[in-house]
C-alpha cells in the first residue's frame, strides 16, 4: 500500500531532450541501489487534466484547485484544498464537457457541489488550461525482491496549439514499512544533476507556459503608484488600469457566461467617471511635451462616452438583480406561494433577453471600440511623456516637485474634499429628509470609496482598514436603502407592464405585491440605520481616523 507522494521533482533541462538525459540519469542512479521494474498494476495510457476556476480565480484564493480528469470510463471532478470533509474529494460526473464553461448547476450533487457553491457562486467555472502526457510507474525493489518504494516518471504538456512540453515530474512514494528505504531513493534523485524539488503545481507551470498566471485577473485598482509620482502620471496610470478591467470583461459580458462580468465592467466605469470628477484636470496640464494633455472638451468627451456606457449596461443588471435575488425573495414569501411567481420571473427573463441584445451591439458598435481605444492612446501618450519628463528631470538634477503637483498632495487634496462633501451632506439629513438626499449621499460615499481605492498605494494598511470598514458598514445602509427603492419602482412598473401585455396572473401579483411589501419593510429598516452608521463613520472619531490616514499618506 502505498502513500501520497513523499517527494517530488522536475527533471529541468534547456530542452526536451536534455529533460529526458536527466530522466535516464535517475533511473540508472536508482538502479545501483535497487531493482527497478515497471508496476504493471498502475494506470497506463495519456492522462488528460483540465484544471477549472472562476474568471477572478476565487477557487484560487481559498486554496482550493478543482481538476477534471478523463478516465476510462467517463471522467471525475477532483477537488484539493478546501475544507474537511470534501478535502481531496473525488467525484465521477458524465457528460462533462471540459473545454466549455460550466455554470454551478451543472455540477453534481455530492461533496465537491457543497464545498465550492459558497465560494464560487454566481460565478461559472472557466477552464483554464489543460495537460495531457503519460506517467510511467516503477517499483524499487530490495535484495529480497520485496517492493520498499515507487517512482513515478510524468511527462506532460500543455494541450494548447501544438502541444507544449513540459518538464518531467518525478515523484517517489513510500511503501508502508519501508519508509527509510523510500527517504533513500528520494536523496538519490535530488542528487543528480538537473533535477530539482518541486516547489509549485504542474498547474501553475502549465499556466505560466501559456503566459499566464494564478490571480492574473482582478477588479481590484491596485495601480502602481507612489506619493513622489506625478499627479498626471497616476492619474494616467489609475485611469489606463480601469480601462484594463473594463477590456477584459467585455468578452465575457458578451459571451453571457455569468453576471459578475457585466457587474466587474460596470464598477470599472463607475470608477472611471468619478476618478474624471476627482481628478480629471490632473490629465489637462501635466508638465510634458506639448501636445499630449487632454484638452477640456476631451475630457468632457470622455466622461460623456462612459456616462453612455453605464447607461448602456444598467437595464440588463437591473434585470440580473432581480434574478439573482429571485429564489430568495420567493422563500421569504409568507401569504403567496413561491411558485406565484414563477410568471414574473418568466417576464424578467424575457426582458433581459431584449435588453441583452441591445447591450451586446452597444458593445459591438463602432462608437464603444473608438471610446476604449482612443482611451486608451490617450492616456498612453500622458503617461510616457510624464514619465520621459520625469527621467529627463532625473538626468538633469533638477526638481520638478515646484512645478508638478505630487500624487501625495493631489491624493490628500482630492480625498479630504471627497470626505468633506460626505460629511456636510450627511449631516443635513434629518428623519424628514426626502428620498434623494440619501441617494445623493449614497453617490458622494461612493466617489470617496474610490478615491480611496484609488490612492489606497500611499496609506498606511491599518488607517487605511479602519476607514474603509466604517464607511463599508454607510453604503451598506445606503446601498440597501437605495435599492429596495429602486426595486420597488421596477417591480410596479413591470407589473404594469405584464398588465398591458397580459401576462400578470392574479395570483403573480398579489405575490408581487408582497415582495414590495417586504422591500418597503427592509427599506425602512435601513432609513433607520442611517443616523447611527453616519455618526460612526463623520463623527469626531471618523474624522479623526481620516486625518490620520491623510497625514500618513500624503507627502
Amino acid at each position: 500500500m502505498t502513500t501520497p507522494g513523499l517527494a517530488g521533482f522536475i527533471a529541468s533541462g534547456e530542452d526536451s531532450q536534455t529533460c529526458d538525459v536527466v530522466v535516464a540519469e535517475v533511473l540508472e542512479a536508482l538502479r545501483q541501489d535497487f531493482e527497478l521494474v515497471h508496476d504493471r498494476g498502475a494506470p497506463r495510457g495519456a492522462r488528460r487534466r483540465t484544471w477549472f476556476d472562476t474568471f477572478d480565480w476565487r477557487l484560487y484564493k481559498a486554496d482550493m484547485t478543482l481538476e477534471y480528469a478523463v478516465a476510462q470510463h467517463g471522467g471525475e471532478l477532483r477537488l484539493s484544498g478546501g475544507v474537511a470533509p470534501a478535502r481531496d474529494a473525488v467525484q465521477p460526473v458524465t457528460g462533462w464537457q471540459a473545454s466549455r464553461p460550466h455554470q454551478l448547476r451543472d455540477l453534481p450533487d455530492g461533496s465537491i457541489a457543497t464545498s465550492i457553491s459558497g465560494v464560487v457562486a454566481p460565478r461559472a467555472l472557466l477552464p483554464e488550461v489543460t495537460v495531457t502526457g503519460t506517467t510511467t510507474a516503477y517499483r524499487l525493489l530490495n535484495e529480497d525482491g520485496k517492493t520498499v518504494a515507487r517512482l513515478l516518471v510524468e511527462h506532460p504538456a500543455v494541450a494548447a496549439g501544438e502541444g507544449r512540453p513540459l518538464p518531467p515530474r518525478l515523484t517517489i512514494t513510500e511503501v508502508r514499512g519501508y519508509l527509510g528505504q523510500a527517504r533513500r531513493a528520494a536523496r538519490i534523485v535530488a542528487g543528480i544533476p538537473g533535477v530539482r524539488p518541486v516547489t509549485q503545481p504542474l498547474l501553475a507551470d502549465a499556466l505560466r507556459a501559456i503566459g499566464r498566471y494564478p490571480g492574473d485577473y482582478s477588479n481590484k485598482v491596485a495601480a502602481d503608484i507612489t506619493r513622489q509620482m506625478p499627479a498626471a502620471e497616476a492619474a494616467a496610470t489609475i485611469l489606463l488600469r480601469l480601462l484594463d478591467i473594463v477590456e477584459a470583461n467585455v468578452p465575457g459580458v458578451l459571451r453571457d457566461i455569468d453576471t459578475e462580468f457585466l457587474h466587474d465592467l460596470r464598477v470599472s466605469v463607475r470608477r472611471s467617471r468619478s476618478a474624471l470628477k476627482l481628478f480629471g484636470d490632473a490629465l489637462t496640464a501635466p508638465l510634458a511635451p506639448r501636445g499630449t494633455a487632454l484638452t477640456g472638451r476631451e475630457l468632457a468627451r470622455f466622461a460623456a462616452e462612459f456616462k453612455w456606457v453605464g447607461d448602456l449596461t444598467t437595464p440588463t443588471r437591473d434585470l440580473d438583480v432581480h434574478l439573482l435575488d429571485f429564489e430568495d425573495t420567493a422563500r421569504a414569501l409568507r401569504a403567496a406561494k413561491p411558485d406565484d411567481l414563477e410568471p414574473f420571473r418568466a417576464y424578467l427573463k424575457q426582458r433581459r433577453v431584449k435588453e441583452f441584445r441591445v447591450l451586446a451591439r452597444g458593445l459591438r458598435s463602432p462608437r464603444f471600440v473608438a471610446l476604449t481605444r482612443d482611451w486608451r492612446e490617450r492616456l498612453t501618450a500622458i503617461l510616457d511623456s510624464e514619465k520621459a519628463g520625469t527621467a529627463a528631470t532625473v538626468r538633469s538634477g533638477r526638481s520638478r516637485r515646484a512645478a508638478v503637483e505630487t500624487t501625495g498632495t493631489l491624493a490628500a487634496d482630492r480625498t479630504r474634499l471627497a470626505f468633506a462633501k460626505v460629511a456636510k451632506r450627511g449631516a443635513m439629513i434629518t428623519p424628514a429628509s426626502p428620498h434623494d438626499t440619501l441617494h445623493d449621499l449614497r453617490k458622494r460615499c461612493k466617489e470617496l470609496r474610490y478615491a480611496l481605492e484609488f490612492f489606497a498605494p500611499l496609506y498606511p494598511a491599518d488607517a487605511y482598514g479602519a476607514v474603509l470598514a466604517d464607511l463599508k458598514r454607510l453604503q451598506d445602509c445606503l446601498g440597501e436603502f437605495q435599492d429596495t427603492e429602486v426595486q420597488i419602482g421596477e417591480i410596479r412598473a413591470l407589473a404594469t407592464s405584464m398588465l398591458a401585455a397580459d401576462e400578470a396572473p392574479a395570483v403573480t401579483l398579489l405575490a408581487m405585491g408582497e415582495v414590495t411589501a417586504w422591500l418597503a419593510a427592509r427599506q425602512q429598516a435601513a432609513r433607520e440605520d442611517f443616523e447611527r452608521r453616519f455618526a460612526a463613520f463623520a463623527g469626531v472619531d471618523g474624522q479623526r481616523r481620516m486625518a490620520a490616514l491623510l497625514r500618513g499618506g500624503s507627502a
